[in-house]
């Protein structure tokens, strides 16, 4: 199998503010391969605001925002594969953090929460469902690359 890189940039500048206080913004940008840039900061459920951006995305977001993403892209290929037409596909997903055994905290569980709309003249069955999303789970390169328990819960 070939090997594939993936890129992204993370930028951060101080201006004038302090540093050595901690009172320092955790905004920055985060610029990937295709040309977007979006904002990032801390969590603020981590680092309090004004010092973290709550409308920046964090680190802890972009994991479970990566694990749906990858999950979706998955299912929509298995779908179309088993000729299933998808009209939407909705995914309210979310990941706690918790201390692990050493005290550390980490996200510990994401639950994916996909509500799929399909048409046409063949519709899935339950078994069809659990089958698929069983599989793009397992073909999900995310999935595979960390240790977080990952939960799929359609709805």
């Amino acid at each position: 199998m070939s090997r594939h890189a993936y890129t992204a940039e993370t930028l951060w500048e101080r201006g004038d503010q302090p540093f050595t206080d901690n009172r320092y913004s955790r905004r920055h940008l985060l610029r990937f391969d295709g040309g977007i840039t979006v904002a990032g900061s801390s969590s603020p459920h981590i680092v309090p605001v004004p010092y973290s951006d709550a409308t920046a995305i964090d680190p802890e977001e972009a994991l479970v925002s990566a694990l749906s993403s990858c999950h979706m892209l998955w299912f929509l290929g298995i779908a179309a594969r088993n000729g299933f037409v998808i009209d939407s596909y909705h995914d309210e997903a979310f990941g706690v953090m918790t201390a692990n055994e050493r005290k550390k905290l980490w996200l510990s569980s994401v639950t994916l929460r996909p509500r799929v709309v399909f048409s046409g003249a063949s519709l899935p069955s339950p078994a069809d469902l659990e089958r698929m999303h069983h599989e793009a789970h397992e073909e999900c390169f995310i999935a595979n690359s960390v240790k977080t328990e990952v939960q799929i819960r359609p709805r």
